[in-house]
């Protein structure tokens, strides 16, 4: 936020030097000016009483109503707040009711119309209440500047406003509050309305299209304004490559890109005597080099060019930017030998080098920078220990150290530092013991992270000063703590609490107190007994997280309906039993609800389609007795269903139409399904049949949150565990796995044919249909599954041969369609070759260069009239029944054909 705000400082000086340059005359003879137009005052007070006074209008905390020093008794050009007037005519020229509190519509039919000779027009942080900027906007013919931002103004950016062609400063942003990465924007502009701005406004200084929606290349004729020197289009949606002559613009002095993630662009060679001052990128793909002519551009006091694409070695004549305060160049490609050149930039204030490789100490003189206060170094690999050295910084209050090689105890030197705000010291090899309570001495601490390294905190008894710690974030995962610290209870302010990976074994009462925590993540610790039902006295949690304890007993049956805000729900693997919580409140905000591994009874509740952002439900290995929830499917986003291992029973399939049309992956295996797998059901899985990329995204699931003054993201990820290449193997993020998508019903007891319309769906990674009782050919459709890494259709009746499309599955690594009924050559290609027997034994009538049994020219597939061929289906099926639960799955492990011995397999069957 810091950035953005001295951008728009900068912009409230250029906006008062163009006021300043309006009000000034030459020096002549001292005139009386006129008094207000009558026309106009009656058409100002008109549009006052088009609006009611409002605190929650403006942000700005120092707003107040200029409106009400407007009565019809006062002179509007002399008395009136917000007015500007011509000497010589009477007429208001200029008004200017930014932070007046005004809430209200403005429509075509405002009096404010009315105003012809208006040339500033100022109605920024105001509340229109999502009506449209009226097109009788372009009617202000002499409007030089005008300044719609922070109004929430919707819809479309009328096509009239192009008509204003003596503008020299425009400003429409629409965002609102602390910008997140849903942020809506409100406000919409067409390229050709763009286009006809910039052509028919030459002489463009201000240009601030801030969240509002461009969705096009950005317009070439930009280059022509050559005295543009505000251009600010952040999150615009633009695309496409940036016009690199852009950069090149005589006057420019600031330009701001940033979080446009699909529009490119390269950095030109810059030249001396460039004005640019500030520089913002940051969230773009712009790639290539950092030029080493960026070192001329004296006048550069912002970069922030985090989040691109950029590589290359990082050039040392950034060292010659003198004036530079901000400066980040965090997650990118760059190489670099050394960083002592930021030494030389003895104005640095902010230093952003995150998860670039840099791979040294922290050079010494670094101690020299004495006015830094924010050092983000973040999953750097830096060596060495954490410097004493840094107590001479007085000015400190962001250090991030997290993610890199630093060994050594914290030095005590820490506690020094008095205007210390914000403290990352996570995932690091720090050693030693230390006293928790040390850091309340720092008392402007509101953040703090010791999480992941190899220390032994002391919880202290210190509680004395701890209700006027402002500490809000509290990570200590992994920190060998075996209770909970005593002043941990008395912290006021407490919101995030992330202690997973500990041996603490109880909660202490006092947390239920904690109303104001959003965050509690106790994951995998020694937790026993029942979770307290005075848990839903927390109705603001955003993140739940029990798991992986020794907790038993109930739910609570509030927390489907306690809290409003609660995002994820985790309590896998524990003891837990009873029925799932049966109340889900109407507009929950639950994405994640995982209870897999416990020994939940009962059915499904229903209340979940209350859950309209559900997107992860897993509730495997409990006793679930219940039929195929079809239901779910009215879920609008969810993505994964997992209730393997449970007693779900009947057919798959819908009494009417259920789309499932976000499903990524459903697993039912090991379960009691019956019946068919219905055509119509898989035609409605449109996501698995998306080849954009961008259809298969996940939400963004963090919670944004607002950490003393810094903006921050907790978020939480999807995990689930499923064969690859027949081995288990945990996929830890999908949000950024999102391509993995995946079928598994294993082990169940569906018959009849393989539909043909798997086929369609081709973004499939795993399918797994083994220990089943399909019967029919295997569809040579599933040779269009061009993204298809593992196929298991072991254990059923399959006949026919293998489709040799299947070898055009250039992805395939892992098949197995052991014991089954297939017959003829096994399909040869280089990638067939490398599959084992184990993945086609059991299989009579098969032939190959895998297998013993060795194909001639013309091999003519095995009557189905020997004994052992004979016992069809149910034969099949009884001595499944026995072995179930040892197949295979997309979480319980690798397939029964691939696991066991096949001479263990033949004698059960003869055996039965």
């Amino acid at each position: 936020m810091g950035f953005m705000w001295s951008l728009d400082l900068s912009l409230q000086l250029l906006f008062l030097y163009s006021l300043f340059s309006l009000t000034v005359t030459n020096c002549v003879p001292f005139i009386q000016p006129m008094p207000c137009h009558e026309d106009d005052s009656h058409a100002l007070l008109q549009f006052k009483e088009g609006f009611v006074i409002s605190k929650l209008a403006s942000e700005n905390p120092l707003s107040y109503p200029k409106v009400a020093s407007w009565n019809a008794s006062t002179d509007c050009c002399s008395s009136w707040d917000g007015i500007q007037c011509d000497e010589h005519t009477g007429h208001v020229i200029g008004i200017d009711l930014s932070s007046s509190q005004l809430y209200g519509y403005l429509d075509s039919n405002s009096s404010l119309f009315n105003l012809a000779q208006l040339q500033i027009l100022d109605l920024a942080d105001n509340d229109f209440n999502y009506s449209q900027i009226p097109s009788r906007i372009g009617e202000f013919s002499k409007l030089t500047h005008l300044n719609l931002s922070l109004t929430s103004f919707s819809g479309e950016v009328p096509q009239e406003v192009s008509h204003l062609s003596k503008l020299l400063s425009l400003d429409l942003r629409c965002y609102m509050g602390f910008y997140s990465e849903d942020q809506i924007n409100l406000l919409q502009i067409k390229n050709s309305t763009l286009r006809s701005l910039i052509q028919n406004s030459t002489s463009l200084e201000t240009l601030r299209l801030n969240f509002v929606t461009i969705a096009s290349p950005v317009p070439d004729v930009l280059t022509n304004l050559t005295s543009l020197q505000y251009l600010s289009l952040f999150h615009c949606e633009l695309y496409g490559e940036f016009p690199d002559e852009i950069f090149h613009l005589p006057n420019l002095r600031i330009i701001d890109l940033g979080n446009n993630q699909n529009l490119r662009g390269k950095f030109p060679d810059f030249h001396s005597g460039a004005l640019i001052s500030a520089l913002r990128l940051a969230g773009t793909s712009f790639y290539g080099t950092l030029p080493a002519s960026i070192g001329k551009l004296s006048s550069l006091k912002r970069l922030s060019i985090s989040n691109c694409q950029f590589s290359g070695s990082i050039p040392s004549s950034l060292g010659n930017l003198t004036q530079l305060t901000y400066l980040d160049l965090g997650f990118n490609e760059f190489t670099t030998k050394t960083i002592s050149w930021i030494c030389k930039l003895s104005q640095i204030n902010y230093l952003g080098l995150g998860f670039i490789n840099i791979g040294s100490d922290i050079p010494s003189c670094f101690v020299n920078l004495t006015q830094l206060s924010q050092l983000y170094l973040a999953h750097t690999n830096l060596t060495g220990a954490v410097p004493s050295w840094i107590m001479n910084l007085t000015n400190f209050a962001n250090l991030r150290l997290d993610g890199n090689n630093l060994r050594g105890e914290i030095p005590t030197s820490i506690f020094k530092l008095e205007n210390l705000e914000f403290l990352d010291l996570g995932s690091n090899l720090l050693q030693g013991k230390l006293e928790l309570d040390k850091f309340l001495n720092l008392h402007n601490l509101y953040f703090l992270s010791l999480s992941d390294n190899q220390l032994s905190l002391i919880a202290g008894n210190k509680s004395f000063n701890a209700t006027l710690s402002p500490i809000e974030y509290l990570g200590l995962a992994a920190c060998n703590l075996v209770e909970f610290p005593i002043f941990f209870g008395a912290l006021g302010q407490l919101t995030y609490l992330y202690m997973p990976r500990n041996s603490v074994n109880s909660i202490p009462s006092w947390m239920w107190r904690k109303i104001s925590l959003e965050g509690l993540i106790i994951s995998d610790n020694s937790l026993t007994g029942k979770i307290s039902p005075l848990i839903c006295n927390l109705k603001y949690l955003v993140n739940l997280d029990l798991s992986f304890n020794k907790l038993s007993g109930t739910i609570p049956s509030c927390l489907g309906s306690f809290s409003q805000s609660l995002q994820s729900l985790e309590l896998q693997e524990n003891h837990l039993s009873g029925l799932i919580p049966q109340t889900y409140m109407t507009g929950s905000a639950l994405k994640m609800i995982d209870l897999s591994y416990n020994n939940m009874r009962g059915q499904l509740p229903r209340a979940l389609l209350n859950c309209t952002m559900l997107e992860y439900l897993s509730v495997g290995y409990n006793k679930i007795n219940d039929s195929f929830p079809f239901w779910l499917g009215a879920l609008p986003g969810l993505k994964v269903i997992a209730l393997s291992n449970n007693q779900l029973h009947g057919p798959i399939g819908c009494p009417k139409a259920c789309s499932f049309s976000k499903l990524h992956i459903i697993d039912l295996s090991h379960n009691k399904l019956s019946g068919s797998l219905p055509s119509q059901m898989i035609l409605n899985w449109e996501s698995m049949k998306a080849s954009n990329m961008s259809q298969l995204q996940y939400e963004q699931n963090w919670a944004f949150q607002h950490f003393g003054n810094e903006n921050w993201y907790t978020n939480y990820s999807y995990s689930y565990t499923m064969v690859n290449k027949g081995v288990a193997r945990n996929y830890l993020n999908l949000q950024k796995n999102y391509n993995l998508i995946g079928i598994d019903l294993s082990s169940n007891r569906i018959s009849r044919e393989i539909p043909d319309v798997v086929g369609d769906l081709k973004g499939l990674v795993l399918l797994n249909l083994s220990n089943n009782m399909f019967t029919g050919n295997i569809p040579s459709s599933l040779g269009k599954l061009s993204n298809l890494e593992v196929l298991d259709l072991s254990l059923n009746s399959l006949s026919g041969t293998i489709p040799q499309q299947l070898t055009e599955l250039t992805f395939l690594e892992f098949i197995n369609v052991s014991f089954n009924n297939l017959s003829g050559r096994i399909p040869e290609n280089k990638q067939f070759s490398t599959f084992q027997d184990n993945s086609f034994e059991g299989n009579q009538g098969l032939c190959g260069t895998q297998l013993l049994k060795k194909c001639e020219n013309h091999v003519a597939p095995p009557s189905a009239s020997n004994g052992e061929e004979d016992s069809g289906s149910l034969f099949e099926f009884d001595w499944k029944i026995v072995l179930i639960g040892y197949g295979g799955g997309l979480v319980a492990g690798v397939a029964l054909g691939s696991s066991y011995a096949p001479q263990v397999l033949r004698w059960l069957k003869k055996f039965f």
